[in-house]
């Protein structure tokens, strides 16, 4: 049967098809998004920067930056560590290392919260001993940072792993024979051909930092000004029915996801246009 005979449809089936999907994202993911800025915007433009200066807001807002830039450097060299690790070399338990690369994607965030509570909180395995030589984990930052971590762990490595296991070993392996360094040939043969899948999983891992909230939630102890991200202050805020300031915060995470989506546009053209060139 020939491409075209298969893509031969009755125009009323087209259609429909188009029409159905069209309206699914209007309602489901347009229309939203469009309402969480009418909602921020509802009182004017001073009551939303008001909103958005507000002491409780901008350490809400300066966590979810100091957080995110940690998970996202430490995934992003991780990895690279792991793309490379199981395509370049063979080994024993590879197959298990994959499958456990996935597991951040199985797991609830919410069980992943409770399991670094369980191992770093005040009657956690490692907890007394962490706070008696003053180290603070559950709580405070280095817990949300560890539990973004591990919920956005898989992004970086997930781009990586498909486009380092297509492009092989062969100019790496000719690198090698003309005498240049593992680190040589990493900076000047792996990491050009890889750089857009990089860029593409370092900008969802970001976008899935800024947004977690249920590992979060877990480990952060809810405390005003000092442990709430900004998804944690948007819920605070619209629990005391402070709709249009939790609205207004909500925004910046509604205006990540647009920028998003243009950088992933982007991103994607650039790899479809180097596949091109091949």
């Amino acid at each position: 049967m020939s491409d075209k005979s298969v893509r031969s449809e009755p125009a009323a089936v087209k259609w429909t098809v188009v029409v159905v999907a069209t309206l699914f994202i209007g309602l489901f993911i347009v229309l939203p998004l469009i309402n969480v800025f009418a909602q921020a915007f509802v009182k004017g433009w001073e009551a939303y920067a008001n909103a958005l200066v507000e002491p409780d807001a901008l350490a809400a807002i300066e966590l979810t930056l100091i957080v995110t830039a940690i998970a996202v450097a430490a995934n992003t060299v991780m990895g690279l560590v792991m793309a490379w690790a199981i395509t370049k070399f063979s080994f024993p338990g590879k197959s298990f290392l994959i499958t456990l690369l996935d597991l951040p994607f199985s797991v609830s965030p919410v069980v992943a919260g409770l399991v670094f509570v369980l191992m770093f909180g005040a009657q956690g395995y490692f907890g007394p001993w962490l706070i008696d030589n003053g180290w603070k984990i559950i709580f405070a930052w280095p817990g949300i940072a560890l539990a973004t971590i591990f919920v956005t762990f898989p992004f970086v490595a997930r781009e990586l792993i498909p486009l380092m296991q297509e492009q092989g070993t062969t100019e790496e392996e000719a690198a090698v024979t003309l005498g240049a360094s593992g680190w040589r040939v990493f900076s000047r043969v792996t990491l050009p051909n890889v750089k857009w899948a990089l860029l593409y999983g370092v900008l969802l891992c970001n976008a899935r930092a800024m947004g977690e909230f249920g590992a979060v939630s877990v480990v952060s102890g809810h405390v005003r000004g000092e442990t709430n991200t900004i998804p944690l202050q948007v819920e605070i805020l619209y629990n005391e029915y402070q709709f249009q300031a939790s609205f207004a915060v909500a925004s910046l995470l509604a205006l990540l996801a647009v920028v998003t989506l243009f950088a992933k546009t982007v991103l994607e053209s650039r790899v479809h246009a180097r596949k091109g060139g091949h």
